[in-house]
């Protein structure tokens, strides 16, 4: 089976690293991706979203679904590696697993964030098409990583945007001893979601003493981001009022 050019998978990293969300990457970017792979079926999916797998279960469901039955899945959630039926079973014995003529061949990657195992990308073929072959499990474990990598972008963004533009708070009241007055100024603007830059305009100062200062404000509140500062205020205001 004949698959686009190598030019072709970095057009693919291109269209993961600009797509806006998730329904983007699990509609537009996993067809291309399917048809890049010469794939009959494909889907990204997250281990949050999978069924509860119980006795009233459908067989064929909790035979999928099951890391005991299911030894692709196993490699998967185990090592956190990319693999296809063929680097783990005999040509042929993934049909006696898996039946269903369109997934007679299966390849499957994982999505990280965090050294946590969020989900995987998995693609199938008819078993009239060839089996997936080192050079496929090459570009996928290539894929996986752009997909990995936009995705916590994507949720990191969407949780900070979450809170920051939900709340909009003025942090002028806060008494937290820990920062400065000038800290509590730079604290509020950040709850308003403004940008170093716009926050050195505002307060008359450079963008790179917005910089440090909001260093020495992460360390003095023992946090590590923006969102985690302004949350942290945030409940102690509340608790303070």
């Amino acid at each position: 089976m004949e698959q686009l050019t190598q030019t072709s998978l970095q057009g693919l990293f291109q269209a993961i690293a600009a797509a806006q969300d998730e329904a983007a990457l699990n509609q537009t970017v996993m067809a291309d991706l399917g048809a890049y792979f010469g794939a009959t079926r494909w889907k990204l999916m997250f281990l949050s979203q999978l069924p509860k797998i119980n006795k009233n279960s459908p067989l064929a469901m909790r035979l999928a679904l099951s890391i005991d039955h299911n030894p692709v899945l196993r490699y998967l959630v185990q090592r956190h590696a990319a693999v296809h039926d063929e680097v783990i079973l005999p040509p042929g014995v993934w049909r006696s697993i898996c039946p269903r003529a369109d997934h007679s061949h299966v390849m499957v990657g994982p999505i990280v964030s965090d050294s946590q195992l969020l989900g995987g990308v998995a693609f199938t073929r008819h078993r009239r098409d060839p089996a997936f072959d080192a050079d496929d499990l090459a570009d996928l474990n290539a894929i996986c990583l752009h997909i990995s990598a936009r995705l916590t972008k994507l949720r990191t963004a969407q949780n900070s945007s979450s809170l920051l533009a939900g709340d909009r708070q003025d942090l002028s009241l806060i008494k937290d001893q820990r920062i400065t007055p000038r800290e509590t100024e730079i604290a509020t603007l950040v709850a308003q979601g403004r940008t170093n830059r716009e926050i050195g305009k505002s307060l008359w100062i450079t963008e790179n003493s917005v910089k440090q200062a909001l260093k020495r404000m992460f360390r003095k509140l023992e946090v590590s981001s923006r969102a985690e500062m302004v949350a942290l205020l945030l409940r102690n205001k509340g608790m303070a009022e």
